[in-house]
Order: structure tokens, then sequence, then C-alpha cells
């Protein structure tokens, strides 16, 4: 697949600013650029955005793929004359993205108020790691420490073991999309409302304790807080993964009362539908270690393969778990390039997400790789009205 550099999509005429770093604004950014918006991507000069830091082999894996389709700017905003581009830049535009600290924005002489005075129908989003405000704000943000202090890491892996904080960026890559869908509430509003900006407050701890909200109210009603279950439920059963005869694992979910009369047909296993134990979804749950084992001991004497055939059949809900190299070759997945590959400087071609979700009437597009440090620089300076001697000047005193 190759990139189209002319195809437009429904956020063409949007341009956004991004001065922020790492995955939660990159993320936002990719979402929205995939879609069409022109984004200007702002970084230090000589350093960059430190995304571009997390290489394999070399290679700035992460970056390539959330840098797609955006424009790279160098300016160092602790000099005035980078923060007075800054200002000219955001004068067109129609949002600002940023993850400084909080305050630190406003020390640089760059806060909401002077943006927005400078352009009112900015959108500034300020992503940060436990809001503007509050006795956290001052904190370091990081994913990691979201993961933990929001529940999740406490709800994740098993009973008898520590803790199990997610092998990914989850914090951020769930408050990026949050935040893109912020974004465009926002942009309609001015359409429709006000016509003006206005500031969207995006930590990393509200997304991320949205998916876990119901919790408070269990916790209200029982006083109980909930254990460690590994891969099993605290809602169904049965629900777990399960090893399979040739060392593969399959999962398994019977979330409802039919489903897991269906497995228990399946298994020729019928007495288990009245079995006291297993009746009710509560009962399953309350003997889910005698459950677990029954539907081990039923799996294990087939290969995934044979799994997977038998339990289609028979209309049960099953899946194979995935590594990435077999959702590479899954036919279904290539069938509908959920995976695409891009031409790269570095690999030749490198493989990554293809634009989401997928729109009918107004596609988005991947347009343009990630870009160099600085790629775009002149070409964003100068339709800004500056001259060759102007940037010139600028390289030469490290504003650019």
């Amino acid at each position: 697949m190759e990139f189209q550099p002319d195809h437009g999509g429904p956020l063409q005429d949007v341009r956004i600013v991004d001065a922020s770093r790492l995955v939660a604004g990159n993320m936002l950014t990719c979402v929205l650029g995939d879609m069409g918006a022109d984004v200007i991507k702002v970084e230090e000069p000589g350093r960059g955005d430190p995304l571009r830091d997390w290489r394999t082999k070399g290679v700035s894996v992460h970056w390539k793929v959330y840098g797609r389709n955006k424009r790279s700017l160098t300016l160092d905003l602790r000099k005035p004359a980078g923060r007075e581009l800054l200002l000219r830049l955001v004068a067109d535009a129609h949002v600002f993205v940023e993850n400084f600290r909080p305050g630190k924005l406003e020390k640089l002489g760059l806060g909401p108020d002077v943006l927005l005075e400078r352009n009112p129908d900015l959108i500034v989003v300020r992503i940060s790691g436990w809001g503007q405000t509050g006795p956290y704000a001052s904190r370091p943000g990081y994913g990691t420490l979201v993961e933990a202090m929001s529940g999740f890491a406490a709800l994740n892996g098993f009973e008898d073991r520590p803790p199990v904080l997610p092998p990914l960026a989850l914090a951020d890559m769930v408050a990026g999309l949050y935040g893109a869908v912020a974004v465009l509430v926002a942009l309609r509003y001015r359409e429709v409302g006000s016509g003006r900006g206005q500031v969207i407050d995006l930590p990393l701890f509200d997304p991320l304790f949205s998916l876990m909200s119901a919790e408070a109210g269990i916790y209200r009603l029982t006083g109980q807080i909930k254990r460690r279950t590994g891969s099993r439920s605290n809602s169904s059963a049965p629900r777990n993964v399960y090893r399979t005869k040739d060392g593969r694992w399959l999962a398994l979910s019977a979330s409802m009362q039919v489903m897991a009369e269906r497995l228990f047909r399946a298994m020729g296993r019928e007495d288990l539908i009245e079995d006291p134990r297993f009746r009710t979804n509560a009962d399953r749950l309350a003997n889910v270690e005698e459950l677990d084992r029954i539907v081990q001991d039923f799996i294990e004497q087939r290969t995934l393969a044979e799994n997977l055939a038998f339990f289609e059949q028979a209309g049960v809900t099953v899946a194979p778990v995935y590594d990435i190299a077999q959702i590479l070759e899954d036919p279904h997945f290539r069938e509908r390039q959920v995976i695409v590959e891009m031409p790269d400087a570095d690999m030749g071609t490198i493989p990554m997400h293809n634009v989401v979700p997928r729109l009918s009437a107004s596609p988005g597009s991947l347009r343009r790789p990630a870009p160099a440090l600085g790629e775009h620089t002149e070409e964003i300076l100068t339709a800004l009205g500056l001259s060759s001697d102007d940037v010139r000047r600028l390289r030469a005193d490290g504003v650019i």
C-alpha cells in the first residue's frame, strides 16, 4: 500500500498544532490526522519528541506509527522568538495540544489566556497526569503512575501474585482516544454553539478510571474490594483461557446463561445445566475452580484447531490466543487490511494499523509517513510569511 498525499478527509480543513510529547498527545493527533487534519508537530530542536527515542534495533517504530500524517516543525519555546512563532502559528490554527506539567505553559507566557487572546476560536487541549487543578496537579504524570493509582493494576493479575501493570502505554492511549472525541465535540460546539474556542482539561487518570467506574458502585454495595482473578471474570463464568493438546491457548467466554448451557451440551455434560453448583451464573462463580477444571479437562484433549472447529460447529464463543506473528498471518485481518504495509526508509516497508474507524462516505487515509525531525520547518515558516533569510537567522540563533 502507498501513502496517498492528495487524499483529503473529513477534517482536511482543521489545523492542529501539537506541542505534546510521548504517547497521549501523539495518539490524539494521530487519530485526527488520519481523518485529514493538518497536524503540525512542534518539537525541540536537536532532540525532538522523546517518542523518537523508543527504538528497536535502532529504529523508531513507535514514532513511525503514531507520527504518521504529521508535519514536523522545530521550535525552542524557551526563546522569546520561538514563543512568538508559536503564537503566530496558533493564530490560524483550530486546535493546540500540549502536555507540559500544569503551570509550565503559563511560565512560558503561553497560558490559555494568552493563546485565546491571540485566537479566541482556538481549542486548547491540556494533557496531564492528574488534571490542571487539585492536590496532585503538580505531580509527575506518567501513565505507569496513573495505571497504578486508577485501580487498574490492583485488579490485573492473579490473587497470589503482585499487581500487574499493562504491557503498553494504556493510560496514555485511552486518554488520547478520549481527547480526540473531546476535540471533535469542541469543534462542533464552536460551529453550532458559541462560535468560540475553549480549554479541554484532559488528565490521564480520568479516562482510564472511566473504564472501571462500575467498581465504585460495586464497592458501595458490597463493602468488599475485588480480588485479582487472572483471566477469569468477577461477573460471569466460565471465562478463561485454556491450554490445548498442542500447547496453544483457547479463550472462552460464556457470559450469558444460554451460552453456558450451550457449552455444557457441546461437551456432552448436559447434567451440569441442572447441577446446583453450576445452574446459575452466581452458582458458577461460586464454584469457578471446579468448573474451570471440567472445561480444561475437555479442551486439553484436542488441539487448538480441533477445539476451534468443534466449538464453532456448536455455536460456543471461543477464539485462539494470538501473538503478533499470528495476527499478521490471519486471513481475515489480511483481507480487511487491518494491518497495512507502508513504505519506510529504514525497513523498506513497515506494518502498522490502518485508519480506525472506517467511514463509508468520508474515510480517512494515510497521506504521509512520520516526518524526520524538523522536516517541514522551512515550509511551515515560509507559509507564515518568513523569508529564507529569516529562517537562516532563526536556525543560526538556535530558535529552530
